[in-house]
């Protein structure tokens, strides 16, 4: 095994504090599932996983160091994420009460795409990868490359676990809501707020 037991343990049960702690992304998988089912709940999750899996890749590959040569990519980012955000929440709040049932592809795939790229662009992720999980890494274990992936294989099934199960469950809620007209228009003004509030919380946080 190429990770010490013991670190792997320590990094299991960090990881899932973390995750249970709601944050930016359990609200995203959450009003998703609400706005879209539980697939679009199940493919918002799945977005942020593929993120986490390019963020685990970065760090595996040293790339983390430009955020410290160059502090401004990290800003950038992190504003663009912030923008998109927001975007995402006027969008939805104009939209509100629209049936989504007539397009599932669409709705399915806007909410793995919007999971993707507001993940990527999280800093606390961002931060996780960078000084989180090197932290677990032993080189005097062997491959550096393999442990990232054992820790990355772990994190997204985590994702898929806990996250996951929040966007399922809040789309059967939501299912059961959205047939209720002045409701649906309440779902959607409601998570267009949600995502317009994580937008200003990505824009302040340092």
């Amino acid at each position: 095994m190429p990770l010490d037991p013991h670190l792997l343990a320590a990094f299991t049960v960090a990881t899932i504090v973390a995750m249970l702690a709601p944050g930016p992304d359990m609200l995203f998988v959450l009003s998703c599932g609400m706005r879209g089912g539980p697939r679009a709940g199940l493919l918002a999750t799945a977005g942020l996983a593929t993120s986490e899996a390019v963020h685990v890749l970065v760090a595996a590959a040293g790339l983390s160091a430009l955020f410290t040569a160059v502090p401004e990519a990290f800003v950038v980012l992190r504003v663009a994420g912030a923008v998109y955000l927001g975007w995402l929440g006027v969008r939805m709040i104009r939209r509100r009460g629209e049936v989504l049932s007539e397009k599932p592809g669409a709705t399915g795939r806007r909410a793995y795409l919007s999971g993707f790229l507001t993940n990527l662009s999280n800093p606390k992720m961002i931060a996780f990868s960078v000084a989180f999980l090197p932290q677990f890494v032993d080189p005097a274990r062997g491959s550096v490359w393999a442990q990232f992936a054992v820790l990355g294989a772990v994190l997204i099934f985590l994702e898929f676990l806990i996250d996951g199960a929040v966007g399922v469950g809040a789309g059967r809620i939501g299912s059961w809501l959205r047939q209720r007209r002045t409701l649906s228009r309440r779902i959607d003004a409601t998570t267009g707020g949600i995502l317009i509030g994580l937008g200003v919380r990505l824009a302040v946080e340092r």
